[in-house]
């Protein structure tokens, strides 16, 4: 099957809209983190995850988990685009009442596989999910998005840990 490059750009650029208009109307949030992760999550998402957006708890879906949690808005943005929610929810971002939270949210978002916020926790559930699978003879993947560590040097010229994006299929 032939890859849409031209479609999966247009999705790409509109979910980068969408994370920019999430987060001016939150107040707050991280663009960086959230952006440099959306052509990541369109391919995903538009080209490559077997999942259903009116069946979002399918048994044999492929999983997606987001161990950087904080950035929320490009996986949320992702999923309005591909359907499991309607758009006009992503401008509740980070509202008390809203179902968009800073993290993501696994018991209030339909298609978030995991709740995240603590760094690298993802990795280690996206393991045992895959591990669940392969026990259960399913043959669905588990996708997780994390980040590792890299040094530089901080404001004060010492070096200083810091964590750089890095994606895995399990």
């Amino acid at each position: 099957m032939a890859i849409d490059y031209q479609n999966l750009e247009k999705t790409a650029q509109s979910i980068r809209v969408d994370i920019i208009k999430e987060i001016f109307h939150a107040g707050s949030g991280h663009p960086g983190g959230s952006l440099s992760a959306a052509d990541i999550l369109t391919v995903l998402y538009f080209n490559e995850l077997i999942t259903d957006p009116k069946d979002p708890k399918k048994a044999d879906r492929d999983k997606f988990v987001l161990s950087k949690g904080h950035a929320a808005p490009v996986l949320y943005a992702a999923l309005a685009e591909r359907g499991y929610f309607p758009k006009e929810e992503l401008l509740g971002l980070r509202k008390i009442g809203s179902m968009l939270q800073g993290h993501p949210d696994m018991k209030k978002v339909p298609g978030v596989e995991m709740s995240t916020g603590s760094l690298g926790q993802g990795f280690s559930t996206s393991v045992g999910m895959a591990l669940a699978n392969r026990l259960n003879g399913s043959t669905a993947r588990v996708y997780v998005f994390w980040e590792t560590v890299n040094c530089r040097k901080g404001s004060s010229g010492k070096r200083q840990w810091r964590l750089p994006i890095t994606n895995w299929i399990i």
